[in-house]
């Protein structure tokens, strides 16, 4: 059932119109494109949550990059951030190949799903309170359709804000939430009433590993800490 409900939610929420403004904003993207793809199509339509329906672990994200997701509609893929994660997913063994290039390169993933907590690319990566509350509805959905969940990974602030409000909204905390920060970890039973972990992570923005504050061995301890809480 959780497939179907998936596609079906995936449907929904590529023809949603719930915000005007970011509806505006992806389409001037998608029609001015970046130097280095002028010649391609931008998908330029808010992006679906995308897996493993059978996943165990859920990765949470901010928001469509403007070039990245936005371009090829699918969740981190077409840009740094994406080289990323997938790379670390690739090397935990949730990903059947390293690259993420669009839609149509043969990338699988194998126990996970991955979504966000907005659907479409927002001004600056910095959607608004009241775009955040319209995206909302969507990972609810995600949550009750995604039965065999037992980890939910946040990249960055912004997602774990957004799962944890999910959680006291319709779940437990069962253990204190821990301010944010890499590797915080916190027990807690999900809106369907599943016990789970949260596992947070820094994004892996440019911003982030740029700079050093995400290093490539830190993202790969998020996903072996996500697999020995599997384990458990």
């Amino acid at each position: 059932m959780s497939a179907s409900t998936l596609r079906a939610l995936e449907r929904r929420v590529v023809t949603c119109t719930r915000c005007p403004e970011l509806r505006a904003y992806c389409a001037n993207i998608g029609a001015t494109k970046k130097r280095a793809y002028r010649d391609q199509t931008y998908w330029a339509k808010p992006v679906p949550g995308w897996g493993d329906p059978a996943a165990r672990v859920l990765i949470v994200g901010l928001a469509p990059g403007a070039h990245g997701s936005n371009r090829t509609g699918r969740p981190f893929t077409g840009d740094a951030s994406g080289a990323w994660l997938y790379r670390a997913l690739h090397r935990a063994g949730f990903a059947s190949q390293p690259q993420a290039i669009d839609r149509d390169d043969g990338l699988v993933l194998s126990d996970a799903y991955i979504t966000a907590a907005v659907r479409c690319a927002p001004p600056d990566n910095k959607p608004t309170p009241a775009q955040r509350a319209a995206c909302l509805p969507y990972l609810r959905e995600e949550f009750a359709a995604l039965a065999n969940v037992q980890v939910v990974v946040t990249l960055g602030k912004l997602a774990d804000d957004t799962v944890h409000s999910l959680i006291r909204e319709a779940g437990e905390h069962r253990t204190p939430r821990l301010p944010f920060a890499h590797l915080a970890e916190t027990a807690v039973v999900l809106p369907s009433g599943r016990p789970a972990h949260v596992l947070a992570s820094y994004h892996p923005s440019q911003q982030n590993t740029n700079t050093g504050v995400l290093t490539e061995p830190m993202l790969d301890a998020v996903f072996a800490r996500a697999r020995a809480l599997l384990s458990d």
